[in-house]
C-alpha cells in the first residue's frame, strides 16, 4: 500500500566556493602556486599579469541586467576544483629572486640500487637456474637492503612465478653469494644477520673478534645493554668491551639507504610566513612573491558584452554564452577564494605571533604560553579546522629557524607557582635532565619525575615515560654508557 506524506528536514551544504576556499586554504605555498598555474591552464576565462579592469563593472552590471545567471548547482565544480590531494611542499624549491633567471634542477642520471646489485651478479659464476634464483633474491631485497621474508616463502614464490623447483637449502647457499655483494650487509634477513655479514668481511683483531661473539651469541644482552653480563660471558674487561663496541657502531644498520635517494632532488622548505624582528617590533609577511597577479579575462568580457549587443540570438550562440559564463563564474570565484585564503591565512598567522609575542621577540621556548586551536579560533571567529588546515601544513621563517605553524600549538600544566605553562617547555626541560644525566648510570622515569617536581612541574610518572617518548630518548636501561 502506498502512502504519502511530508517531512522536514535540515541539511547543511558546502558550496563550490567554501569547497574551494577549504582546498586552497590548506595547500602550502609551493602546492598553491601549481594550482594556480592548473587553475589558469583550465579556464581560458583567468588570465595573469596586470590588466586594467575598467571593464569589470559593466560586465557585472550587464549579468545582473539580464537577471539568467547560471545557478552554482548547475556548474560543473570539477571544472575549475583539483582534486589531486597530492602534496608537492616538499618536492620543488624556489630560491631564486624575481631577478634570477628560471633554472630548473635535472635529475641525476645513474642507475638504481638493484640495478647496480644486478650488475655484481655478472662476476659471479652461475648456472641458468642458480641465476634466477640470485636474481629473485636481490628483486627481494628492499631499499634498506634487506630481504624481509622467509626463505621457505621465496622457495614457494620461485615455484609458483618462475617455475623453479628448489629447496629451502639451495635458496641459502644463493643467498650466502647475494650477501657477498656491495654493500657489505646487503641481503640480509635481519638486523642481527646484517651486522655479522659487515664483521665477517672486516679484517680480523681482537676487537672484530669480540664483536663478532658479541652479535653472534649474545646479541640480546647486547640490545639491552647488559654489560656486565657480556663482560662475565666474554671474560674481558671495560676497555675490550668499549673497543669491541666501537666496532659495531662503524657498522651500517641499513645499507641499501646509502643508494636509495642517490637519483633524487634535494627536498627544500619553502616557508609560508616570514616573520623578522627589526628594532625591537615584529614584522609578519605572507610569501607570495611566486604568484601572479590574476584577473578576469576582458576577452571573455567582450564576448559575453558582444553577446548581449546582438539582435538576433540562436541557440547556438545561446549555448556558448552560458559556456562563458560558467568559465567567468569560476575565474571570479577562484580570485575571490584567493583573496580569502591569504587573509585567513595572515590574520591566523599574526593572531599567533601576537599570542606567542614573548617568544617571538627572544627565541626563548620556555617563553611559549600554552596554545590550542580553539584560542586562536575564537580570537579571530573563525572555525577551529579552518586554524587547522593553516597550522598543520604551513611553515614560519623567523629567526631562530624555521618551524612548522602547529608547533607553537600545545596543551598546559599548572607549576608550583600556579602559572600555566606550556608542554613544550617541560618537554625541554626534561630533554635538559636526561642530557645532563650520568650515562653511565642512567635516571629512571621515577627518579625524572623527582627532579622535575623539584623544578616546580607537577608532572607524574607515567607523563614523564610520555613526554620522554615524545623526545625521542629511550628508557633508562638503553640510555647506558660504558
Amino acid at each position: 500500500m502506498l502512502k504519502q506524506h511530508l517531512q522536514f528536514k535540515l541539511s547543511q551544504k558546502l558550496s563550490p566556493q567554501q569547497i574551494q576556499l577549504m582546498k586552497l586554504i590548506q595547500l602550502p605555498i609551493q602546492s598553491f602556486e601549481q594550482q594556480i598555474l592548473r587553475e589558469i591552464e583550465e579556464n581560458p576565462a583567468l588570465a595573469s599579469g596586470k590588466e586594467k579592469e575598467d571593464n569589470q563593472d559593466e560586465f557585472s552590471n550587464a549579468e545582473e541586467d539580464r537577471g539568467d545567471v547560471i545557478e552554482a548547482d548547475d556548474i560543473d565544480i570539477d571544472a575549475y576544483l583539483s582534486d589531486d590531494e597530492i602534496p608537492e611542499y616538499r618536492l620543488r624549491s624556489q630560491n631564486y629572486s624575481a631577478d634570477d633567471e628560471d633554472k630548473h634542477v635535472p635529475y641525476a642520471a645513474g642507475i638504481s640500487f638493484h640495478q647496480q646489485l644486478m650488475a655484481q651478479l655478472d662476476t659471479f659464476t652461475f648456472n641458468e637456474e642458480e641465476y634466477r634464483i640470485a636474481a629473485f633474491l636481490v628483486g627481494s631485497i628492499d631499499n634498506s637492503g634487506y630481504i624481509r621474508r622467509e626463505l621457505i616463502d621465496i622457495v614457494d614464490d620461485l615455484a609458483f612465478t618462475e617455475n623453479i623447483y628448489t629447496n629451502e637449502e639451495e635458496v641459502r647457499k644463493i643467498l650466502n653469494d647475494v650477501q657477498q655483494l656491495d654493500p657489505p650487509g646487503v641481503g640480509a634477513l635481519d638486523l642481527q644477520d646484517c651486522l655479522l655479514i659487515q664483521l665477517n668481511r672486516k679484517a680480523h683483531s681482537t676487537a672484530v673478534d669480540h664483536a663478532i661473539v658479541l652479535i653472534k651469541d649474545l646479541f640480546d644482552a647486547f640490545s639491552k645493554k647488559h654489560f656486565s653480563k657480556i663482560k662475565q660471558r666474554l671474560n674481558i674487561d671495560d676497555d675490550e668491551l668499549k673497543a669491541a663496541m666501537v666496532e659495531v657502531e662503524k657498522l651500517n644498520p641499513k645499507p641499501g639507504a646509502a643508494y636509495g635517494s642517490n637519483t633524487k632532488i634535494n627536498a627544500h622548505i619553502v616557508p609560508d610566513f616570514t616573520i623578522q624582528l627589526i628594532d625591537g617590533q615584529l614584522n609578519l609577511m605572507l610569501n607570495g612573491r611566486n604568484a601572479p597577479e590574476l584577473h578576469v579575462s576582458s576577452e571573455y568580457r567582450n564576448m559575453l558584452s558582444g553577446y548581449k549587443e546582438a539582435t538576433q540570438k540562436n541557440k547556438e550562440q545561446q549555448k556558448a554564452v552560458q559556456f562563458i559564463k560558467q568559465k567567468l563564474d569560476a575565474a571570479r570565484w577562484f580570485i575571490d577564494a584567493i583573496k580569502q585564503r591569504q587573509n585567513t591565512l595572515h590574520q591566523t598567522m599574526k593572531t599567533i605571533m601576537d599570542f606567542q609575542e614573548a617568544y617571538f621577540l627572544t627565541g626563548d621556548e620556555q617563553k611559549l604560553k600554552p596554545m590550542i586551536l580553539k584560542d586562536i579560533a575564537d580570537r579571530i571567529g573563525m572555525d577551529i579546522s579552518t586554524v587547522s588546515r593553516v597550522a598543520n601544513s604551513k611553515y614560519v621563517d623567523m629567526p631562530y629557524g624555521t618551524k612548522l605553524v602547529k608547533w607553537f600549538f600545545s596543551e598546559g600544566i599548572t607549576n608550583s607557582d600556579g602559572e600555566d605553562i606550556s608542554t613544550i617547555e617541560v618537554k625541554k626541560v626534561l630533554k635538559d635532565v636526561i642530557d645532563a644525566e650520568e650515562k653511565s648510570s642512567p635516571l629512571t622515569d621515577e627518579q625524572l619525575m623527582k627532579i622535575m617536581n623539584d623544578k616546580g612541574y607537577p608532572i607524574a610518572r607515567r607523563t614523564v615515560a610520555k613526554y620522554r617518548e615524545m623526545i625521542g630518548a629511550p628508557v633508562a636501561r638503553l640510555r647506558k654508557e660504558l
